[in-house]
């Protein structure tokens, strides 16, 4: 076979057609659309289409093309991919831009595609070290450290700037039971792992031929039937529960629009009360409203405590109520201490106010403007931008029967801060949240997967009270044993497990993903090392 000389080739890797290798991706005309189709193809594997089985191969191409480009062009072919998939993703965010910002449609798609921009940049770095890993290492070696990759930017991209772990590729399996036992061990990042080792496979057998990727198909398909062998044995496992709690939540299905209208407040309220007493019918220990569902500040407001003391009396129950509250913060210079609001849920009984909790993480541009001193000019843009202080405490709060944490409205995506509550000795967990800013779009489905992750991670059941929706109960396995869907007003109630054994994951944390980020490290130095002997390794 005969080769032009000076043509540039990859070290490591063979002309086309060579020892098996078959002959490269198409051309730069037909592999930016196909790099286009794999990020759509992507986004369809979570809610609301949730065809989960795509998340199994849609980062094929862009892996396949980086073991044949260059790290630019691998970078930007990933990038490429990876910002398709967060702008289809998180196209449920111009509802919430169209309805409640000054900013003009199409406009309102530039903050999106911002982002998307943001997120889909860690599979371009991804892909960019796989193409400069495979110049030095080889391409079987490197596409072999693409899911230890993957994990790590999907940490990383949790924890940056605050972080933003939104659709990780573990949510994408959150109806997949048998799939995601393995968050006990390893957490939601365990999950990605796996699903980014079978796309590593399935991109090693397109670009290099079934003789080469062999090897590195064998290893996907183990990793994933023991991951599936795992998680069916857990499943049929007889449980050790504790006798477990009963608990009622509400929807109330309030429009936003009405929510924060001064003169609807005492008809909302009234529609609150009633549902109550519906959950109440159930004799349950806890029932919870949804975040922000006092829309003024319950601790302040003599009366409205009152009331709402005398109905938890009456109902021999605790009431978990999503409220505003403050708190005076003292000045960095002389002058008088200011006022900052929080985002809180408060725990009443008979006796009154029994506990609280401070939201901890605050939604970047929704209640609170990142860089303020520089872009805090965005607050006149929208009616969803307010300026909220962070609490610190991961409060466990107490009541008949057992002791809950509460994570408030997007905190159940942050896997680090749900696991402190559990440490903290939660027997359960709560989600209160308020999902009207999205309406009936994908967005609150896409919130709802996190929590079978959370539930399988700690082995914990987990009530979730949405305003709009979707409220749910989540059982210790991941399963969503009942729900009330967007829009719908009403009760549910049921009976919640207690948590009864410490997981992996519970004592350990995030080792996984640590252990990713180390392997990761440990890969680079090698080809740093491998460089500084092949001086021809460019």
């Amino acid at each position: 076979m005969s080769q032009v000389i000076g043509a540039p080739r990859t070290p490591g890797v063979p002309p086309a057609g060579a020892g098996g290798t078959p002959a490269p991706w198409p051309g730069l005309r037909l592999r930016v659309p196909v790099l286009i189709a794999s990020g759509v193809v992507g986004a369809l594997a979570f809610p609301a289409t949730n065809w989960s089985l795509l998340a199994w191969v849609w980062l094929v191409p862009a892996l396949a093309c980086s073991v044949e480009r260059r790290p630019r062009a691998a970078l930007a072919g990933g990038w490429l991919a990876g910002t398709v998939f967060f702008l289809v993703l998180l196209r449920w965010l111009d509802h919430t831009f169209r309805h409640w910002s000054a900013i003009p449609w199409p406009l309102t798609w530039l903050p999106i595609a911002a982002l998307a921009a943001y997120c889909g940049l860690y599979l371009g770095l991804a892909c960019g070290g796989v193409s400069w890993l495979s110049r030095r290492l080889g391409p079987g070696v490197a596409l072999s450290t693409f899911p230890a990759l993957w994990v790590s930017g999907e940490w990383v991209r949790g924890w940056l700037m605050e972080g933003f772990p939104w659709g990780l590729l573990a949510y994408s399996q959150h109806g997949v039971l048998p799939v995601i036992q393995i968050a006990e061990i390893a957490g939601a990042w365990g999950v990605s792992f796996v699903i980014a080792a079978v796309n590593a496979a399935l991109a090693a057998l397109a670009a290099l031929g079934f003789r080469r990727a062999a090897p590195g198909l064998l290893a996907a398909a183990a990793l994933a039937g023991a991951t599936l062998g795992f998680g069916w044995h857990g499943l049929r496992a007889p449980s050790h529960e504790a006798p477990g709690i009963e608990v009622g939540l509400i929807q109330p299905a309030v429009d936003q629009s009405l929510k924060w209208n001064p003169a609807r407040h005492g008809e909302i309220l009234a529609l609150y009360e009633r549902l109550t007493r519906e959950a109440g019918r159930a004799r349950p220990d806890l029932i919870l409203w949804p975040e922000t569902a006092a829309t003024f500040f319950l601790r302040r407001d003599a009366p409205l405590l009152s009331r709402l003391t005398r109905l938890a009396s009456e109902l021999d129950t605790a009431v978990l109520v999503g409220s505003i509250d403050q708190r005076e913060v003292q000045a960095t210079r002389p002058g008088p201490a200011r006022l900052e609001f929080l985002n809180s849920a408060f725990l009443l009984s008979g006796q009154g106010i029994t506990g609280k909790y401070d939201k901890i993480q605050l939604v970047p541009f929704g209640e609170y403007v990142p860089l303020s001193r520089l872009i805090g000019f965005v607050r006149s843009w929208a009616e969803f931008i307010s300026e909220m202080g962070a609490g610190d405490t991961a409060a466990v709060l107490e009541i008949r029967g057992g002791r809950f944490g509460t994570v408030i409205c997007y905190e159940v995506i942050f896997p680090g801060l749900f696991r402190r509550f559990v440490v903290g000795g939660a027997d359960f967990m709560a989600n209160i949240t308020n999902d009207a800013w999205f309406g009936e779009t994908s967005g609150p489905w896409q919130h709802l997967s996190a929590l079978p992750l959370r539930a399988v991670e700690h082995r914990v059941a987990i009530a979730r009270a949405a305003n709009t929706g979707v409220s749910a109960f989540v059982e210790p396995t991941g399963r969503i044993s009942a729900m009330l869907p967007l829009s719908a007003r009403g009760v549910l109630a049921q009976r919640v497990s207690l948590r009864t054994r410490q997981t992996l994951y519970t004592r350990f944390g995030d080792w996984f993903a640590h252990g990713c980020l180390a392997l990761s490290a440990a890969a680079a130095a090698w080809a740093c090392l491998r460089r500084s002997r092949r001086p021809d390794a460019e």
